[in-house]
């Protein structure tokens, strides 16, 4: 899906760039601002309200992807956001090989773990959550959220 899709929403100048020179966030706080702007100007272009909910819903499915990303993935290797139809379109993509994972909230100790809810929580926002194989290694997750 990312090396398909290439409408790229301006980051910030400051931002690292990825190997086809395109800005990319290095923080979850830069993928969220990135989702809000995004949203907020189609929501102008087309003067229509934009739903505060589905936006958080959106900004929050960023957060996590990208957070995943650094955490679990050796860091964000390039990043899209656009708004499609009647939702946001987010891809991010990694270094790594590995799918995400849903752990059970109790180790086999019966000890309650920490962390583990952010794939659970972009596939509870979103509509569509594709993996994808990128052909030079890593993946890509792209996570379509509806906005109404």
């Amino acid at each position: 899906m990312c090396e398909e899709h290439r409408t790229e929403y301006a980051l910030e100048p400051s931002l690292a760039v990825d190997q086809g020179g395109q800005p990319r966030p290095c923080k979850p706080a830069e993928a969220r601002r990135a989702v809000e702007r995004a949203v907020t100007e189609r929501c102008r272009a087309t003067r229509t309200r934009c739903d505060e909910g589905a936006l958080s819903d959106a900004v929050l499915v960023a957060s996590e992807l990208t957070t995943n990303a650094i955490l679990h993935g050796g860091g964000i290797t390039d990043f899209h956001v656009d708004v499609v139809g009647p939702g946001v379109r987010v891809s991010v993509s990694d270094r790594s090989d590995e799918l995400p994972v849903v752990h059970a909230p109790v180790d086999p100790n019966g000890r309650r773990r920490v962390g583990g809810h952010g794939w659970p929580i972009v596939c509870r926002l979103s509509r569509d959550v594709r993996v994808a194989d990128l052909p030079a290694g890593g993946k890509c997750i792209t996570a379509v959220v509806p906005l109404s």
